[in-house]
């Protein structure tokens, strides 16, 4: 597995690497999520313009973002989480999909970007798999409530 090759490479044991991934995973979410309370305009954007309840939907997607970052960290809801990352993830995936293909309407991102962002999303998806569902998740990782 991918982690446990930069484990070795870094000489820090599997256990840490996987508790450092679970923190990055749940800092990134964390961070992801507050931004969306910060910066609603930039999500907006990224909307097609016909959909309803914009506004709603970015406060719910990153709400949802900031419950499953901070979710990851116990053991009990951890499997629960990492299963609604990931329908988050491919529910905001239209969006990454409109800005791709809708490029004329993100001149400041570059299109090489846009469709980097795209496969970024299966990446974001095989991280949450790997840290919250797979069998290598143990239930000691960071908080056993």
């Amino acid at each position: 597995m991918i982690k446990d090759s930069i484990a070795q490479l870094l000489r820090v044991s599997s256990k840490w690497s996987q508790i450092g991934s679970l923190l990055c995973l749940s800092i990134f979410f964390c961070f992801i999520g507050f931004d969306h309370f910060i910066n609603p305009t930039f999500y907006l954007n990224i909307m097609p313009q016909e959909w309803p309840l914009k506004l709603e939907a970015v406060y719910i997607s990153g709400l949802f973002e900031i419950i499953g970052g901070i979710s990851i960290l116990f053991s009990k809801l951890r499997k629960f989480a990492g299963w609604g990352l990931i329908a988050l993830l491919i529910a905001v995936y239209p969006a990454n999909i409109h800005m791709a293909v809708n490029y004329h309407l993100f001149p400041d991102i570059s299109l090489v970007m846009l469709y980097f962002r795209l496969a970024l999303q299966f990446v974001f998806v095989y991280w949450v798999f790997s840290v919250t569902l797979s069998k290598r998740n143990g239930p000691d990782l960071v908080i056993n409530g």
